[in-house]
């Protein structure tokens, strides 16, 4: 069998890309270019990067492209003259595409700017992939609701999640234990605390497995990015806190797990690609032919794991007191991580201080309720405010 014919669809389905040019994104046209008659493209979302965008909207006839840095809407405008591609900008604009009926979206764009739309994109009643955590991270209860009442399906594209999701039983929920949470440790895993203050922006982002845009992949390296996809699994998955586990598992072979009562424990297993786990979405409840390289563990010899090291990794233990806190207090967890990463990236603080700008932001920011879009950004708002207040402080007294 060809992959065309494995990967065939009796109808086209319609998709939306939400963060088209990121890397989520650019994985997923990779999969729809490699069988273009399954998919027919509805919207193409991105920030800034123009001439990625009309080079995707033209090669896959997209109807709707929008670019989220307004001033750049002539230049989108200019570059699809000519096609029948209808042009839009700024951050409504991204939300109008995640409206448009669809069949399937991809929520990609990182970070809060991405709740208002892949909101929008569930509130539609689609099949809803999503590499965006922030969305639960910042407003679990709220996404959950609208869930149940549009009947949308959510389907994660974290490889963490993407693997339990295929190995937890969702109509046997009591026969389990927990779940477990597998890291790769990112690059200082074995690092000094001495070692890490003089870590740079560009050591940070050098992931040892996986290839990932800038703010993950030093979320990766404080293993912020795994406290946050804790909070997720809290709300993916509907168990609690105390049995969700962590585990550092370098090679990134093995995805996650889930521990049954009997003792069993089923994992997934394979090379670290993100193409797998989004082909899962994108053809699901199918599974499609992929390009992800296949995994051969007698090459590969050796699987180890280890307890993560709170004490040099911090961000861990924030992200649980936020979960337990509640309310708020995972919205200014990843608000203030946000800006304290940025600072990081643009060198005006140090790596270890961002869990610190992160803490203190958590006990300078009351919690509170949040009922609505705009209780989150109005908290998300006041965080950044107070986190970038807090990375002044520390620039002065470096």
């Amino acid at each position: 069998m060809s992959v065309s014919e494995a990967n065939r669809t009796e109808n086209p389905r319609r998709i939306t890309i939400l963060g088209s040019t990121g890397s989520i994104g650019c994985s997923t046209i990779d999969l729809i270019g490699r069988n273009p008659s399954a998919y027919r493209v509805e919207a193409l979302t991105a920030f800034n990067n123009v001439a990625a965008l009309t080079e995707q909207a033209k090669t896959y006839h997209a109807r709707f492209a929008v670019i989220g840095n307004a001033d750049r809407y002539q230049d989108l405008k200019d570059a699809l003259a000519g096609t029948d591609t209808e042009v839009a900008a700024g951050p409504e604009a991204i939300v109008a595409a995640a409206q448009r009926p669809v069949d399937w979206v991809m929520g990609g764009i990182v970070g809060a700017a991405g709740l208002a739309p892949t909101l929008e994109a569930v509130r539609q009643g689609a099949v809803v992939a999503f590499a965006n955590k922030e969305c639960l991270v910042c407003a679990g209860d709220m996404m959950l609701d609208e869930i149940a009442r549009s009947g949308a399906t959510l389907l994660p594209v974290d490889s963490e999640h993407n693997a339990i999701f295929q190995v937890f039983e969702f109509d046997r929920r009591d026969a389990i234990e927990k779940i477990i949470l597998t890291a790769s440790g990112g690059p200082f895993r074995a690092a000094s605390l001495e070692e890490m203050r003089h870590v740079t922006p560009e050591q940070a982002v050098a992931h040892p497995n996986w290839d990932m845009g800038a703010k993950i992949s030093v979320d990766s390296a404080t293993m912020m990015n795994k406290g946050l996809e804790l909070i997720e699994a809290y709300y993916l998955f509907g168990l609690p806190e105390d049995r969700i586990d962590i585990l550092v598992h370098p090679q990134s072979i093995i995805h996650s797990m889930v521990a049954y009562v009997d003792g069993s424990v089923l994992a997934q297993l394979g090379t670290p690609d993100m193409r797998t786990p989004i082909a899962y979405t994108l053809a699901w409840p199918k599974r499609m032919v992929a390009p992800s390289p296949r995994l051969d563990l007698g090459e590969i010899g050796t699987l180890s794991f280890e307890a993560p090291d709170s004490e040099r990794f911090p961000s861990l233990r924030l992200a649980r007191e936020a979960l337990k806190a509640g309310g708020s207090a995972p919205t200014i967890l990843n608000a203030a991580n946000e800006e304290a990463v940025a600072g990081f990236l643009d060198r005006k603080t140090g790596f270890l201080d961002i869990p610190h700008i992160v803490s203190a932001a958590l006990e300078t920011v009351p919690a509170s309720e949040i009922s609505s879009v705009e209780d989150v950004f109005s908290i998300d708002s006041e965080a950044r405010r107070v986190a970038r207040e807090l990375l002044a402080e520390t620039r002065l007294e470096a």
